[in-house]
């Protein structure tokens, strides 16, 4: 059913052991073993770029935290206009918080055909049928020895039961019956095979903290206030480690060196990215500094001449725009007086303010050395309001 994961998973594993059997030995357990670490090394490469987007959504989600609390307490009632939201604010910022599960995703596929192909190598005994295991029914040893595995013939799976780890085969863990045991020889004890794989669990269980640990510590103190972050960091941090030395005894050995190597890569991949995610943002920093720094005046510089002249030259032009109002029309007036020039009143009628029409200079409007428009001052009184005021 899952031919599509078992046949490419048992191609790169089969590649590896062709690179170093033929340096170390078909049949060598080192060989074997360095197989299956760079499996996980080929898988991990091929997800640099996903993982390195993974790190930079898990920063754009930290820095619109902010955000997104907000609009939770928005629309805490209304679930559908809260999700069109947030793929608003999404979809501005140009983030996506599925792309930070692909790496995990894609990873899950590899762990469950290595589990496969890695328990085909041995199908014999009552434990034959097991999870992601194609056969149901148990086969003698001698069988299982002229079996193919996927892209490994007959003579490949007989060269990984023979191979050891420090007298342990790679294929073998601490739960299998006798009846798997004796595929690999009679010497084969649950003693030797305890003295590899329990080291090898405590191990894997350490590293998946610490790589653990690192993550965490490089969370925002925002985002690792919040409910949910504080659950699931206890959970990689302590269920996890946990879940591995329990679960140890039912993987093979080689599953745990998948895991090791791993965890190991991991650790390494996230401090490099972080370390040159921090770089770049370093840079803009100074790139930025630098940009305000060019712009500013270097000091004991004397200003341009020509840059100071077309300055004020500028702020001249912006002054006389400013100066030119229009006259203001009074609308309970008749539309005759509204008709006439600024200042001046129809036909021998004086302002209601009681200032004197002033007469309008026959060279382009201008009024006693003023631009038209200009309004006059409030204290300019006629000499008739005098008149007029001293005989009252």
């Amino acid at each position: 059913m899952l031919d599509f994961i078992y046949y490419p998973v048992s191609a790169i594993l089969w590649f590896w052991h062709k690179v170093f059997g033929s340096v170390l030995g078909a049949s060598s357990g080192f060989a074997w073993a360095l197989s299956v670490v760079f499996l996980v090394f080929t898988l991990r490469a091929v997800l640099y770029r996903p993982f390195v987007k993974q790190i930079r959504t898990q920063r754009q989600m930290q820095e619109f935290q902010p955000q997104i609390k907000a609009l939770q307490k928005k629309y805490k009632g209304d679930r559908q206009r809260l999700a069109l939201e947030m793929q608003k604010l999404q979809k501005e910022h140009g983030f996506n918080p599925v792309a930070g599960c692909l790496p995990v995703l894609l990873q899950a596929p590899v762990f469950i055909g290595l589990f496969h192909v890695l328990k085909s190598f041995n199908r014999t005994g009552a434990m034959a049928h097991v999870p992601f295991l194609g056969s149901t029914e148990p086969i003698s040893v001698a069988q299982n020895a002229q079996t193919a595995n996927y892209v490994f013939s007959a003579e490949d799976v007989r060269s990984f039961l023979d191979a050891k780890l420090f007298g342990a085969p790679l294929s073998s863990f601490l739960t299998q019956t006798h009846e798997q045991l004796l595929a690999f020889g009679p010497d084969i004890s649950k003693v030797s095979i305890g003295l590899v794989a329990i080291p090898l669990m405590v191990i894997a269980s350490v590293a998946t903290h610490f790589t653990a640990r690192a993550s965490v510590a490089r969370q925002s103190a925002t985002v690792a206030a919040t409910q949910q972050t504080a659950m699931m960091n206890k959970l990689v941090l302590w269920v996890f480690p946990i879940g591995v030395l329990v679960g140890g005894p039912f993987l093979p050995i080689a599953i745990l060196l998948y895991w090791l190597s791993n965890n190991a890569w991991t650790l390494g991949q996230q401090h490099y990215v972080f370390g040159k995610i921090a770089a770049e943002d370093d840079l803009k920093k100074t790139e930025a500094i630098e940009r305000r720094g060019s712009n500013a005046p270097k000091p004991g510089a004397r200003p341009d001449p020509k840059a100071r002249k077309a300055k004020t030259l500028n702020g001249a032009a912006e002054s006389d725009v400013s100066d030119v109002s229009l006259p203001a029309v009074d609308s309970t007036a008749p539309f005759d007086s509204q008709a006439s020039p600024a200042g001046s009143s129809p036909a021998g009628g004086s302002a209601a303010a009681g200032a004197k029409p002033k007469p309008a200079t026959a060279g382009g409007g201008q009024q006693n050395g003023r631009r038209p428009g200009k309004p006059q001052p409030t204290n300019a009184k006629s000499k008739s309001g005098r008149g007029s005021r001293k005989k009252r």
